[in-house]
């Protein structure tokens, strides 16, 4: 159902050679092939925050790209882009590299996520860390170019129930989800969840019209964590589409990509996200397989046979999953840090 969001972040957009902002002066770029793009500082008020929506606009779809930062206007910005690693220090000047980009939280997190204390306790297979304190409301947003919508995912709270029970049983959700039910269960089932500290589920959006639900949980305390080595910080997450007109290519590299981003963002020392769908579900493992996901094994729960896949932090970063790349070139990355540009081969 359509809701009051929090308000959304600038949006930027590139037309031509300019950065476009409504309401803004455009701001200046110049294209010199191969990915390589000078960019002029915003000017005027909100610079940072401007800055931050250019450097999404210039990376959030297509090839890879470096942007390099052009004239001393910069200066006043520099500090906090170098501080917070969206800048990084090189022979031809300061350089925004999307996999650097794209790990900063000021664009796409809702709020500031403090770094959780590593405290141990004992869980159902072994040791893990006390897990932070469950969020509310919206806490993520990102705007979908190809879609034109913005996408956000928010805590599931009771005010979801309907929605849930609607979606649980629908006969192509039940049929995997394996959770048809009475308004009362289904209740009770969401009762459970938020008693959980291991589990987060939400609620995924585009423009204000819930769409889906997602599952995430830590996999040590997860069933999953008796099936292979988890990492302290690792997560793992289930997801049923609700709506009919949601599905194709085009909505799956929107939402699949986003909820990585946000799982890698909310917790830096995430290093892997996990999955174990049915090894039956082939239009899934397809999709995982195109989104990153590589699979390691298959392997046997009490009520299916599944397949362990995983997604590490470093490919999705330095791929560019978000952006719906091409792949299968085999070249090196161009803008890689062990690759970063010279003045002999920027101009």
């Amino acid at each position: 159902m359509p809701r009051d969001l929090t308000e959304h972040p600038l949006l930027a957009r590139r037309i031509g050679e300019r950065i476009e902002i409504a309401g803004y002066e455009p701001q200046r770029l110049r294209d010199l092939g191969g990915g390589r793009i000078e960019l002029s500082a915003p000017p005027g008020e909100d610079a940072f925050a401007r800055a931050l929506a250019a450097f999404e606009a210039l990376t959030t779809q297509g090839p890879e790209v470096a942007i390099r930062l052009k004239g001393a206007d910069w200066a006043p910005l520099l500090p906090e882009l170098m501080h917070k690693g969206i800048a990084l220090a090189t022979e031809i000047g300061p350089l925004v590299l999307p996999a650097a980009f794209w790990q900063v939280t000021d664009r796409w997190l809702t709020r500031t996520v403090p770094t959780y204390p590593t405290l141990w306790t004992q869980g159902p297979h072994g040791r893990h860390p006390i897990r932070p304190p469950r969020s509310e409301g919206v806490l993520y947003r990102r705007h979908i170019p190809w879609l034109d919508q913005w996408l956000t995912l928010r805590a599931l709270d009771i005010s979801d129930l309907e929605t849930f029970h609607r979606w649980q049983n629908d006969p192509r959700v039940a049929e995997f989800f394996e959770e048809a039910g009475t308004l009362d269960e289904h209740r009770d089932y969401i009762a459970r969840l938020l008693a959980d500290p291991h589990m987060l589920p939400l609620i995924g959006a585009l423009d204000g019209r819930d769409f889906g639900y997602f599952e995430l949980y830590w996999c040590r305390e997860n069933r999953l964590g008796a099936q292979y080595d988890a990492a302290a910080w690792d997560r793992g997450w289930h997801v049923l589409i609700g709506e009919e007109d949601i599905r194709g290519a085009d909505y799956v590299t929107a939402w699949m990509p986003s909820l990585m981003h946000y799982m890698f963002l909310a917790e830096p020392r995430t290093q892997t996200v996990m999955g174990e769908p049915k090894a039956s579900h082939a239009r899934q493992l397809a999709n995982l397989s195109r989104g990153g996901f590589a699979h390691l094994r298959q392997f046997d729960f009490s009520h299916k046979r599944a397949s362990l896949v995983a997604l590490e932090r470093q490919h999705f970063f330095e791929a560019r999953l978000w952006a719906r790349p091409e792949t299968g070139r085999g070249a090196p990355l161009c803008f890689a840090p062990a690759r970063l540009p010279s003045t002999g081969d920027w101009t």
